[in-house]
């Protein structure tokens, strides 16, 4: 085990017993790793990331505006965008892409498995974002649908992919470390006896 893993262990263990409900699911202390694995699986299950620009922006906005979520719609946010990629890789046509096969179903693999686990922490009443949907409807027909699944299209969508999972990743670190300053303030709060 890494020490950053470790860390993130020790960080989440501390969180835990301070009370801090989302992220003591026992699930997360895995997911750190995980999604490390599938950031390094998207940039190289295929040559150099594409240059080309994406027909649709990537929406900065809905992570900054999550960040200020609560804790719950922050780990529903990351299912959704999540679950929201993974259909992207399901079109029907992946026949033009030249990527290494082995490396894109570890990928494929790696993301639902965080799917899953992020489902066993959190409730399925929460409200799903239809910003992010509307985003991921508009980025597959941009790319995918209009060009019939072209090698250029699905290197768009891996490109845009390895954003997201950048963006994903610091919305974690964004809640580890709200959760723990949250935990040291309220250590700090109580009273010495």
């Amino acid at each position: 085990m890494t020490s950053w893993t470790s860390m993130l262990v020790l960080t989440l263990t501390l969180l835990c017993s301070a009370g801090t409900p989302g992220l003591c699911c026992d699930w997360l202390q895995h997911y750190g790793h995980l999604s490390n694995v599938s950031l390094t699986l998207v940039q190289t299950m295929g040559n150099q990331l594409t240059d080309e620009e994406s027909p649709v922006s990537f929406p900065y906005r809905l992570y900054e505006r999550i960040m200020n979520d609560k804790e719950d719609n922050q780990l529903v946010f990351i299912r959704d965008s999540l679950e929201l990629m993974a259909k992207l890789y399901r079109h029907d046509n992946r026949s033009s892409v030249t990527w290494d096969a082995n490396k894109m179903e570890r990928f494929l693999m790696i993301i639902h498995r965080q799917i899953h686990g992020l489902n066993l922490c959190v409730s399925t009443q929460i409200t799903r974002n239809t910003r992010l949907r509307r985003y991921y409807r508009r980025l597959e027909k941009k790319t995918l649908y209009s060009t019939g699944g072209s090698p250029a299209s699905w290197e768009l969508i891996r490109k845009e992919s390895k954003l997201h999972l950048d963006q994903l990743n610091q919305l974690w670190g964004f809640m580890v470390e709200s959760a723990s300053a949250s935990r040291g303030r309220s250590k700090a709060n109580r009273p010495q006896h």
